[in-house]
């Protein structure tokens, strides 16, 4: 049975799951298409609506896209991957293997998605080398299912945008969203942070009770050949590259900004957003490769894994700005759709309704923070009018997007890249924990409302 699941999910994914760029585009068609006898605009109306919103989200794009690749290189950072080659020392067996890459993968995306997704496969091949008979897909599946507790992390773009003060958070909840909200009231909720604790659980036990008793996919030992790193000799190196390998300009770089930030946070008491957060794992970062040299050559290949990122969401800003602009008509496409979940929803559902909605989306917006530019100025207007907690709203359509990641494989690529993996070797595995998962996610929702 489970067998063919798993053969079920990767036809319908090969045949039906296209580049998550050809979802953008078609989604600003539909957006298009809608707005214009719904709003009735005129096309000339919607397209300068737009228009007006594709640059609206440069500096949220940056922030996403240095998010992904300053946690990607902490994770690669030597000093993280001795660490991981000594915690895997302890397993011995291959269903404690698949339960300590669970564990350590969940933990380590909720601490930054971007170094969870890549410590997770890392942690998972190193495992592979030293555990006999442990299913290699399986291995790595457990290491990308820890993603679905990213959005409800100290990573995670949806609450820390809205502790982040500014016109942004303003313009994309229609004004619902005056003042930031503390992260003690979304990611450190009481409710939150059980809801993690037992997604957590929940995938240490069902990913270890999917190991199988035979048919068992191993390791090719080919995978583990890597290049070794050619060592400079410092008694060659010219005056510019004694400085580019200098480990005190890293170190003092790296000091001041961590004292920058135990001020901002500590002594100002400023909530943490997230430029505090992309600021931390960039020292860290630093700090964790020793020289600039070294930095530099990690964060040029991370860097590739941010593409989809600044391609695609100048095209989320656009929907935006078809979704809040407003014609001669005085009509607004957000406000309809709004309106739409009200008439459906109570305020004790209406969580569930957005988380559902989000999860949906997130299959053709494979980013939080294009999820947020497409649902924010919806659901915030809804949920204010049915009397719905702002917070609530917010970490709804958070769990919602990370939730069907489990299922969408846009964030899978660079750990299946080093992993050498395809989509379908995972996406059996990955479908059975979305259903537990999402399980419990509804049920936390639903009693946070109370």
């Amino acid at each position: 049975m489970f067998q063919k699941i798993i053969n079920f999910c990767v036809k319908i994914v090969q045949k039906y799951l296209p580049e998550p760029f050809i979802f953008a585009i078609l989604l600003t068609l539909v957006a298009i298409v809608l707005a214009m006898p719904i709003c009735k605009q005129t096309p000339v109306e919607v397209i300068e609506n737009w228009g007006n919103g594709v640059w609206s989200l440069l500096a949220f794009a940056m922030q996403m896209a240095l998010v992904l690749v300053c946690g990607s290189v902490l994770a690669e950072a030597p000093i993280v991957k001795k660490g991981i080659s000594s915690l895997a020392n302890i397993v011995k067996t291959p269903v404690s293997a698949i339960a300590l890459v669970s564990f350590v993968s969940a933990v380590s995306c909720w601490l930054n998605w971007g170094f969870g997704l890549i410590v997770g496969v890392i942690f998972a091949k190193e495992i592979a080398k030293k555990v006999q008979n442990v299913d290699y897909r399986l291995l790595i599946a457990s290491a990308y299912s820890g993603f679905v507790v990213w959005h409800a992390g100290i990573s995670g773009s949806i609450p820390l945008t809205m502790a982040t003060p500014g016109d942004a958070l303003k313009n994309a909840t229609n004004g619902i969203l005056t003042s930031p909200i503390s992260i003690s009231n979304t990611i450190f909720d009481i409710h939150n942070i059980i809801m993690v604790a037992l997604c957590i659980v929940a995938l240490v036990v069902v990913n270890s009770l999917m190991h199988p008793k035979k048919d068992i996919v191993t390791i090719n030992p080919a995978l583990f050949k890597e290049d070794e790193g050619k060592q400079e000799n410092s008694l060659d190196m010219t005056p510019a590259e004694k400085i580019e390998n200098a480990r005190i300009i890293s170190l003092i770089i790296s000091i001041l900004g961590l004292i920058y930030l135990f001020i901002n946070l500590f002594v100002r008491k400023h909530s943490l957003d997230l430029n505090s957060v992309i600021m931390l794992f960039l020292f860290l970062g630093i700090i964790a490769h020793k020289t600039p040299l070294a930095y530099v050559k990690a964060f040029t290949k991370s860097s590739l894994g941010a593409s989809g990122i600044l391609l695609q969401f100048p095209f989320y800003a656009g929907i935006m700005g078809i979704i809040t602009g407003v014609g001669e008509s005085g009509i607004c496409l957000g406000t309809v759709i709004s309106n739409a979940c009200i008439s459906i929803s109570n305020p004790h559902t209406y969580p569930l309704l957005t988380f559902f909605s989000a999860g949906l989306i997130n299959i053709f917006v494979p980013s939080g923070g294009g999820q947020w530019a497409v649902q924010a100025p919806i659901m915030f207007n809804a949920g204010a009018n049915l009397g719905v907690e702002p917070s609530i709203t917010g970490m709804a359509i958070a769990w919602g997007d990370a939730w069907t990641n489990l299922i969408q494989p846009f964030w899978a690529i660079p750990a299946l890249a080093i992993a050498k993996l395809s989509a379908k070797d995972i996406m059996g595995f990955c479908i059975i924990d979305l259903f537990v998962t999402g399980l419990i996610i509804c049920m936390g929702l639903l009693l946070w409302t109370f």
